[in-house]
């Protein structure tokens, strides 16, 4: 038995080198991360969305040492404009996260999504072993289970959805939301990352479907289809010695070193979900309410970009250089700056540096379904403090944490003073409780324990 993964994005990214070799590498994120050693285990097929190099179509993976297959899905442009750049993130992601002033509902775009899905499902057939569970991944592919049900009613079907699962009353301003649930019910088993996601997700198959619901069972057309809450986890231990690596040490030193201040810290995907200028904002207040903290404290944020062909993503980019210059231009003072910005990516090694360096970690979206970040930090950090926002996914975990409600800009202002403040021995004591909580459901055991569900095992 092998297993079939299916996902937007493909697990190792094809590279072509000088001499004209094509080689593949992985890609960085939680999904490569925590499955690439299950089906280097298990064996099986992974299926994804083939961007770039559209001439190979499958590849044996990892490079010499094969273990699985990818198949490659190819996407015409105005395919990847309406399916992905159009409805997944125009309707489905603003709508998730409560931004529905922010979705576009439009036929044409929800047409070509079910489309695409329905290329995926029919890839999945091609490419299924009698016997093989499917395991698909996320709000892109969403119909993808209900399309293979239709064909192998049979088969052991797996979804989870990595991206918040609103309330009934913001999910059914989606035109489309019976078909998306029908298309979710496909599964066997359904994953989200909180119960409050769960409980929302029930809510709607009641209200938009008129199913009926027991614990944490849909019964739908004769079916019965579990909906579980399994947080994703990352690689703690590999986080953590990694972070206490010599280099590592070293170049955490050369950051405090440059700064010469207490360093808070943001990382994040330059999104509007993520809450960057009310961060922003907050740490402006913080500065006129506590004269004492200038030329002491200074906010390094780091903003990857994304989706920088989308007019709504440039503007945000723009309101956020512009609150940068704002804040500065009204605080600078000597040789300080309160806040250095980054605009650009960062690989794992520099990435863990900064976080071994702060000694303050800002995680405060207006809405995320998770937020792996937040647990990065924690695995690396050997003495700082996590100010979480209690709209993080992550935040029903971390109870230790620091928690605030980004929208006020007052009470996370006062936050970041009683984190700064904070005692050597309450933050020991609080991180070590938190690591302990994040080694009790790390990446691979969250992997294997969903496939372990889904086939019964």
């Amino acid at each position: 038995m092998g297993l079939i993964v299916v996902s937007n994005r493909e697990p190792y990214a094809p590279r072509k080198g000088e001499d004209g070799q094509l080689t593949w590498r992985p890609s960085i994120g939680g999904l490569t991360a925590a499955l690439d050693p299950v089906l280097r285990r298990v064996g099986g097929t992974w299926i994804a969305w083939g961007e770039g190099q559209a001439e190979v179509e499958e590849v044996a993976l990892p490079q010499g040492d094969p273990r699985y297959r990818l198949k490659r899905v190819q996407l015409s442009e105005a395919e990847v404009r309406d399916y992905y750049h159009g409805f997944s993130n125009r309707a489905l992601w603003p709508m998730s996260h409560y931004f529905i002033e922010r979705t576009k509902y439009l036929s044409a775009q929800w047409q070509t999504y079910v489309e695409v899905n329905r290329r995926f499902a029919r890839t999945v057939l091609e490419s299924r072993e009698p016997g093989d569970p499917v395991w698909v991944h996320d709000y892109q592919l969403a119909l993808v289970p209900r399309l293979i049900r239709e064909s192998r009613s049979d088969a052991r079907i797996g979804l989870f959805w990595h991206i918040p699962w609103p309330s009934s009353e913001v999910f059914r301003t989606l035109p489309w939301d019976r078909e998306l649930l029908e298309g979710l019910l496909g599964a066997d088993l359904i994953g989200m990352h909180t119960p409050e996601y769960v409980r929302h997700f029930l809510s709607a198959c009641r209200r938009v479907l008129g199913a009926e619901t027991e614990g944490d069972t849909v019964h739908w057309q004769g079916r019965a289809v579990r909906v579980v809450d399994r947080p994703i986890g990352i690689e703690v231990d590999e986080y953590g010695a990694l972070a206490s690596s010599p280099e590592i040490e070293e170049a955490a030193d050369r950051i405090r070193r440059t700064l010469q201040t207490q360093l808070l810290l943001g990382v994040d995907r330059l999104d509007y979900t993520k809450g960057i200028p009310e961060r922003l904002e907050a740490f402006g207040d913080f500065l006129d309410r506590h004269p004492e903290a200038r030329g002491r404290v200074t906010l390094l944020q780091i903003a990857v970009p994304s989706r920088e062909q989308v007019e709504s993503y440039r503007q945000l980019r723009s309101r956020v250089e512009g609150l940068v210059g704002r804040i500065n231009g009204r605080h600078t003072q000597g040789g300080w700056a309160p806040i250095q910005y980054v605009y650009r990516g960062m690989g794992r090694e520099e990435l863990v540096a900064h976080y071994r360096a702060a000694d303050v970690m800002l995680v405060t979206p207006l809405r995320d379904g998770l937020n792996l970040v937040a647990k990065e930090f924690l695995a690396c950090s050997r003495d700082g403090v996590l100010v979480l926002s209690r709209f993080a996914g992550a935040a029903d975990e971390l109870p230790e944490a620091v928690q605030v409600n980004p929208y006020n800009p007052t009470g996370l202002a006062e936050a970041l003073n009683q984190a700064l403040g904070m005692s050597l021995e309450e933050k020991k004591a609080r991180l070590t409780r938190l690591q302990e909580r994040l080694r009790g459901s790390d990446l691979r055991a969250w992997a294997d324990g969903f496939v372990a569900e889904l086939t019964g095992a």
